[in-house]
């Protein structure tokens, strides 16, 4: 009996080490106070005030996941040769996304309450013309050329987002982003055309509000920056060719949290500027393109996967760091 309560204590303590490398135990807004049984404004939305960071947890990796998606220019594993070789390429990075059902949410006036959030499912979608130019074509090596460098950049429309009480409006709707790519291997007949890219994208300032009956959830100047490298491969059979790769993304991402209560008789503002978080997950894809002649279809399947992302509340849809599946489509000329 005296091993079986040591392995159920070593339990407990596991489960206790698991739940705090993952979950905050303590709401990240202030606290307040309560005299006489009446909150002041802290207190009474501190509970809305943590629903609004929980919320902004669980929607930045989300965003940062549809502008990054998987390959810098779908369906091109290797340098593109120097120049005066480019491509041009439009497509859509789309992932079935875990939104707030904030219009479900309750918001208590006594202090933080830990619960389940409800949650619905909605897809996000960031549409993304992307541009490649060959600067150097490297150097020959039997059938093939190693070192080529490519020069990558491209332009991102983000769309404002209204649904279930949720309000994701940018400051601008048109973003840009910037990398490179190098050729380990030059594709030709015999050989993949294997290359390693970079890219730095970024969403622009973006406010998150949240309506609830007469309260708000918000987090102002959310601003979300992404970094990802790319192993990357493909090889034309013709009509098709198919590509895959595997990276790592980081998400930086900030924000100022602020809620407002008006219930039960009881009115309260609260706020947590300066916000941040920081996540880092594996991605990997592959996908396969329609060859005709110069122009490219082009469809692609990934997930990104790794990281934490700590809450106080959960979610019915699932953890905020959990896995995502994402896919992408898209259209590409050049040569």
């Amino acid at each position: 009996m005296s091993r079986f309560r040591w392995i159920a204590t070593g339990a407990m303590l596991c489960a206790s080490a698991s739940l705090s490398a993952q979950d905050l135990q303590s709401s990240v807004c202030p606290a307040g106070t309560i005299t006489l049984g009446i909150p002041d404004q802290q207190r009474a939305a501190q509970d809305a005030c943590q629903q609004a960071y929980d919320l902004y947890q669980l929607m930045a990796p989300q965003l940062g996941l549809a502008l990054v998606g998987g390959s810098t220019t779908m369906g091109q594993g290797g340098a593109l040769g120097g120049l005066p070789h480019f491509t041009l390429g439009v497509r859509v990075n789309a992932l079935s996304g875990t939104i707030p059902d904030v219009g479900k949410f309750t918001q208590s006036t006594s202090g933080a309450q830990r619960q389940t959030l409800p949650t619905t499912t909605k897809v996000i979608g960031l549409p993304t013309v992307d541009a490649a130019i060959g600067l150097f074509k490297g150097l020959p090596l039997g059938v093939t050329n190693v070192g080529g460098v490519d020069l990558l950049v491209n332009a991102m429309y983000i769309p404002e987002i209204t649904s279930n009480g949720v309000s994701i409006k940018p400051s601008k709707t048109l973003s840009f982003g910037y990398g490179a790519r190098v050729g380990v291997i030059q594709e030709s007949l015999l050989v993949p055309g294997v290359s390693v890219s970079f890219m730095k994208r970024d969403i622009p300032e973006t406010d998150i509000t949240a309506t609830s009956g007469s309260n708000q959830l918000k987090a102002l100047k959310t601003k979300v920056e992404t970094k990802a490298w790319r192993v990357m491969a493909s090889k034309s059979l013709l009509l098709f060719s198919l590509h895959g790769g595997i990276g790592q993304e980081t998400y930086d991402q900030s924000t100022n949290i602020s809620a407002t209560v008006s219930q039960g008789g009881f009115t309260g503002n609260t706020s947590v500027p300066g916000t941040k978080q920081s996540l880092k997950r594996t991605n990997v894809f592959g996908g396969v393109s329609l060859n005709l002649l110069l122009v490219k279809l082009v469809a692609e399947v990934g997930q990104a996967s790794g990281g934490k992302v700590a809450t106080y509340n959960s979610f019915t849809g699932g953890r905020a760091d959990k896995a995502q599946l994402y896919g992408s489509a898209g259209i590409r000329v050049g040569f």
